[in-house]
């Protein structure tokens, strides 16, 4: 009989999120030769070829589509065995504050299928600023916060532990690559947001002039103003939606940082939380 390698698995839906090679190494925490190599194995073992491979970044074929579906399910099975092994039952209420920063497309689907795969769990989820997860722990049972890592950010504190790097992007719908303009017109979120302050802030300091074309309330409405080709923003990886891409080198934008998120679980929220932060932080990754 031929098993799959989970760890196979895992890289290839860590590379199918990412967009790229690059990307998927920093979240492994492997080299990019190693998991190019994880993929090629995998490819041989399946007799397919499960991504096309270009200068914008690494996609899934059309069995590598198929492939993903069972990966997911593969894990997820794994991870409930593990769990059940453990004696993990997974039921009661549970607060969970979450920015709209983070993975936006993936988050709920992976909600959905936790909750699916224990009933008696019911989640109570609500979208909030960072700063106001970071300032308000009794709150919630679990917070999933993202953080701007500058030279001076302190590392997580205790309690806190970070669960995924991401890199800003200056980003752009893809029929407006060709040309840069001189003025940069701006999809931005309301001044409260420190992303888009900090945007703001790194455009000064670099004098590149500047207008706002389009304020949004929320991550959402910013994705679907660049994808309407309404100007560039400031966003983290995954949360840049489809066709839109980083602007080119030559737009010569100045440098972003990276952001870090990072999950805190409220002190005296008891097991129940711990137990689903440890069933859900593998598919935070």
């Amino acid at each position: 009989m031929r098993r799959f390698d989970l760890d196979l698995l895992h890289t290839l839906t860590v590379v199918a999120e990412a967009g790229t090679l690059s990307a998927a190494a920093e979240r492994l925490h492997r080299s990019q030769s190693a998991v190019s190599e994880q993929l090629q194995k995998l490819e041989a073992f399946c007799g397919q070829q499960l991504f096309s491979r270009s200068k914008r970044g690494t996609r899934l074929t059309p069995m590598g589509e198929r492939l993903l579906a069972h990966a997911r399910q593969l894990l997820d099975l794994n991870e409930q065995a593990f769990h059940d092994m453990r004696g993990t039952r997974l039921s009661g209420d549970l607060r969970l504050l979450i920015t709209d920063y983070f993975r936006p497309n993936a988050i709920a689907p992976l909600l959905k299928r936790l909750t699916d795969r224990y009933p008696g769990l019911r989640l109570h989820v609500t979208i909030r600023k960072s700063a106001m997860i970071e300032a308000q722990p009794d709150d919630f049972d679990i917070g999933l916060y993202m953080q701007i890592v500058l030279e001076d950010t302190p590392a997580p504190a205790e309690g806190v532990e970070a669960v995924r790097n991401e890199k800003l992007q200056w980003v752009v719908a893809e029929h407006l690559l060709q040309d840069r303009p001189a003025t940069l017109p701006l999809v931005i979120l309301p001044a409260t947001c420190s992303l888009q302050g900090l945007a703001l802030n790194i455009l000064q300091r670099a004098r590149q002039p500047y207008l706002v074309a389009h304020s949004a309330s929320g991550v959402a409405g910013l994705q679907s103003a660049l994808s309407a080709g309404l100007g560039v923003a400031c966003l983290n990886e995954s949360s840049i939606p489809p066709g839109v891409v980083p602007v080119p080198a030559h737009w010569q934008l100045p440098a972003l940082p990276s952001v870090q998120f990072r999950a805190r679980v409220n002190e005296h929220s008891g097991s129940l939380a711990r137990d689903v932060l440890s069933m859900l932080r593998p598919h935070l990754v």
